[in-house]
């Protein structure tokens, strides 16, 4: 896998191809926790998946390291996927409820899509490590010990960071409904 990520550093897209349809049952998982909690979603797993493979696609560079990296980065272009399709629903004429995500990380809590993602580019212009950090958590489903691999911190680094950003979110987001 280290060498398909290589060679798709080094420009040769049939390595991403590869790499890609290696990781497409990890992608499948993904994408159907992202799913699972949705309310008057549209979108499928197939559908999730398809629309983070073609923005794969259109990455002009990547700077992937290994496998966790690849799922951190799967799991931001996921969350950007679901984000930009909850736009588009709450922009229609028509009445819907709220897309939610749940994200089956601290005990299957509901957490509403776009309300998350305005807390969390909050929290990337105060500390974009913590923003990844909830990326990866939540819209990746890594674990502890991924993160710290993936980062390079020991897992209670990252234990410390993760309970700081939950409670970091919470906050913003209590404050956002409130406001709201």
């Amino acid at each position: 896998m280290a060498d398909l990520i290589q060679q798709w550093r080094s420009g040769n897209i049939a390595a991403r191809d590869a790499l890609i349809q290696r990781m497409l049952p990890e992608l499948r998982l993904i994408a159907a926790a992202r799913l699972r909690g949705e309310i008057n979603s549209s979108l499928s797993t197939d559908d999730l998946i398809n629309d983070a493979i073609l923005r794969f696609m259109r990455l002009s560079s990547v700077s992937l390291v290994d496998r966790a990296h690849f799922i951190a980065l799967s799991s931001r272009i996921m969350r950007n996927v679901l984000t930009d399709h909850a736009r588009a629903k709450h922009a229609g004429k028509r009445k819907h409820q709220k897309i939610e995500l749940n994200t089956q990380v601290d005990g299957g809590q509901r957490i509403d899509l776009e309300s998350l993602n305005f807390a969390l580019i909050r929290l990337g212009a105060i500390d974009p490590a913590l923003m990844e950090l909830v990326e990866m958590r939540y819209f990746g489903a890594m674990s502890i010990d991924d993160v710290a691999l993936a980062t390079g911190q020991s897992a209670a680094t990252i234990k410390r960071r993760w309970r700081t950003a939950r409670a970091w979110l919470a906050d913003a987001m209590a404050e956002a409904v409130d406001n709201g």
